[in-house]
């Protein structure tokens, strides 16, 4: 951490920093324990033009999760643009390894969050990111095509625009809202993580689950379920737990493959084309 940093972050936190240590886990942020003469903190600094912005919706977020008291959500102190980039505080969660007990309990507060709104609307207040690409959330009041407009074709649109997938490789909308319309069932919208993946998880030390790093959104609660299986790092009693509050519904395999199509996406436009035979095996599976 540059020293004209820490000595910014001392004056806002009013307390000397004892100890900076590096945490790894981030693909975007350098993330930071800070350990102060009062208490410890964690603290996140990107440096992009759009970093502080980035920390704003994720405070939002993280507010929104926080206000439905589910699940653990860490409390945000302090988000400060900088010269370049901006930077993020918040309380420190001590953590473990989780044991089956703790993912039981996961997958518990998960689906409580999930049933927790009372929204009429898929969407969100205000667009966030995910990872470091603009994620759009205007408001609709059917799935498929929140779905279809607002997740499925920016990120078609964006692969094409950078030459990582073809037009001949993209469907139509309207290929996609017919597929869809064939796959989704009546929708209830639902609190989303938004980015549910291994890392986006903690286990405090006394066994508390806690949600990170979101990118929030109303929608369906499959959604959260489908990350989660993307890339592993979630065990089976995890599931048993949340389908004990939330019970599973036909063709939700079908459906697991279409949400995960956004993040695979989203992974083909940040990181590359390691991720394009899994876009066009699933566009190729389901919009034909």
């Amino acid at each position: 951490m540059d020293n004209s940093i820490r000595k910014h972050i001392e004056c806002l936190l009013c307390t000397k920093i004892i100890e900076i240590r590096p945490i790894s886990g981030g693909d975007i942020s350098q993330a930071y324990m800070l350990k102060t003469e009062i208490e410890r903190f964690f603290c996140k600094i990107h440096q992009d033009q759009l970093a502080f912005k980035m920390f704003q919706a994720e405070r939002s977020g993280l507010k929104a999760l926080r206000e439905t008291k589910t699940i653990g959500i860490p409390k945000v102190l302090l988000c400060e643009p900088l010269e370049e980039g901006a930077l993020l505080i918040m309380e420190f969660v001590e953590t473990k390894t989780p044991t089956s007990f703790d993912f039981e309990r996961l997958g518990h507060q998960l689906a409580t969050l999930h049933r927790s709104s009372e929204a009429k609307k898929f969407g969100y207040a205000q667009d966030n990111f995910t990872g470091s690409l603009s994620q759009s959330n205007h408001q609709n009041i059917n799935w498929v095509d929140f779905y279809v407009s607002e997740r499925l074709l920016p990120q078609l649109r964006l692969a094409q625009d950078s030459g990582k997938l073809l037009s001949s490789e993209i469907p139509s909308e309207t290929l996609l809202s017919k597929a869809c319309h064939s796959l989704f069932p009546e929708v209830q919208p639902a609190l989303l993580h938004g980015d549910l993946w291994g890392g986006n998880f903690l286990i405090a030390s006394d066994g508390r689950p806690y949600l990170i790093d979101p990118a929030v959104y109303f929608g369906h609660h499959e959604v959260d379920l489908a990350m989660t299986r993307l890339f592993g790092g979630f065990d089976e009693g995890f599931y048993r737990a949340y389908h004990e509050v939330i019970s599973l519904e036909p063709d939700h395999q079908q459906r697991r493959d279409v949400y995960q199509l956004y993040y695979i996406l989203v992974h083909l436009n940040l990181f590359g084309q390691s991720y394009k035979s899994s876009a066009k095996h699933i566009l190729g599976k389901y919009f034909n």
